[in-house]
């Protein structure tokens, strides 16, 4: 147990009420009881756990149902902390018994961050930015996930009436505007060959930013592939419409969103100090600080690759089992955003394609090398959040040699 504290409370969050059991250095109970979801209430459990010492106050959900005793635990002066929902699923192997009460688990949070204090992840969300940074990206999470589900049906909807058509739309391209625009305006393979070529194209020019004429012509080509209509053509194509409205509507509010979000961070140092970095935009730096903050919670930056799963993890058994492999497991949003932001660098940034280009002479495929440039540059970003200090490229890097690179 960390020797600052004296109290540990574990509070397994509800939403109507919780489950508190608060434990002394010995693990010895000194409360152990339900709590409702009433300011009041949780007040005066912790001012009164305060008699004893400085109190630690450890939650298995941070967000939502879990933020009043997170609010009310530090207005009080408690230290709070949290403990991800893997490493309390571990932990209750440890103990006898496989019933599933609150109780159980309240002591369950509250013995591991006890015994086990490098389990806990810090909640450092006092930031308002920060604070609103998270309900904006989840938000966005929505959204993303809302225009998935509308594509996909537009895509079943397509491949029911017309698969030739649908198969223009490979990739990216239905989500694009102008294809959305088509399809709210046509509707489907009836509404665009009553148009016609000619003026299919006209309305195209006139909503599109690039020359749009040979994605006309695929949509054509794609038309005199099929000369039967299928049942139910009619019905689909009055849905159709209404799903591209929504998908357009809902890329508009992914884009307000990602405005407000860059507003947000305007003023925000560390937001400037990430950004400052080759591949890291408004996004990436959203996702790194909602995931670690200032990175102060991290003894190390191999600590921190550890967490966010970009480091290798060594498997040795006796002769059987020997080496190094890619992890499985970490924070997948964070890992995702440095695998990304790395990604992005590796053809923008000369020192970071230079880096990328050795490792795939050394005979890395693409990912494993973008994973070592993601490991690299973590060791950069630990240090950057640590000091607060902007990105500064290296000084006289060597250039790779072509003929390792030819090799």
């Amino acid at each position: 147990m960390d020797p600052r504290f004296t109290v540990v409370i574990g509070l397994d969050v509800g939403k109507t009420g919780h489950h508190a059991c608060a434990l002394d250095p010995d693990g010895e109970r000194l409360f152990d009881k339900p709590l409702p979801q009433d300011e009041a209430e949780l007040r005066e459990v912790f001012t009164g756990l305060q008699k004893h010492g400085e109190v630690l106050m450890v939650v298995d959900q941070p967000n939502t149902i879990g933020a009043l005793p997170i609010a009310v635990a530090k207005d009080c002066g408690c230290a709070v902390a949290y403990l991800p929902g893997l490493a309390m699923r571990k932990a209750a192997d440890l103990y006898p018994g496989r019933s599933k009460t609150d109780a159980r688990d309240a002591f369950i949070i509250a013995d591991t961050a006890r015994t086990m204090p490098h389990t806990l992840r810090a909640v450092d969300r006092d930031n308002e930015v920060l604070s609103a940074l998270k309900v904006l990206a989840g938000f966005d999470e929505d959204l993303a996930q809302e225009t998935t589900r509308a594509l996909n049906r537009i895509r079943s909807l397509l491949t029911q009436i017309h698969p030739a058509l649908e198969r223009v739309f490979t990739g990216g391209t239905l989500s694009t505007g102008i294809v959305l625009d088509l399809l709210e305006k046509f509707a489907g393979p009836t509404g665009l060959r009553t148009a016609g070529r000619g003026r299919v194209l006209r309305f195209a020019r006139a909503h599109a930013r690039r020359d749009p004429e040979a994605l006309i012509d695929q949509v054509f080509a794609a038309l005199d592939e099929q000369t039967v209509v299928v049942p139910a053509t009619a019905a689909v194509e009055l849905v159709i419409p209404r799903v591209a409205g929504q998908v357009k509507e809902l890329k508009e509010q992914r884009a307000t969103v990602a405005r407000e979000v860059e507003a947000m961070l305007e003023d925000f140092p560390l937001a400037g100090v990430l950004m400052s970095m080759p591949g890291i935009g408004i996004k990436t730096a959203a996702q790194i600080l909602l995931a670690i903050g200032d990175a102060s919670t991290f003894e190390s930056a191999g600590h921190l690759a550890a967490y966010a799963g970009i480091a290798p993890v060594t498997r040795r058994s006796g002769t059987s089992i020997r080496g190094e492999f890619p992890a499985r497991s970490g924070n997948k949003r964070l890992k995702n955003a440095l695998f990304y932001s790395s990604w992005v660098a590796s053809h923008s940034d000369p020192v970071s394609k230079a880096y990328y280009d050795r490792k795939r002479a050394e005979g890395k495929r693409h990912n494993a090398a973008v994973i070592c440039l993601a490991r690299r540059r973590c060791n950069v970003i630990f240090a950057m959040l640590r000091n607060g200090t902007y990105y500064q490229p290296p000084i006289n890097v060597p250039s790779p040699d072509p003929a390792a690179l030819a090799a």
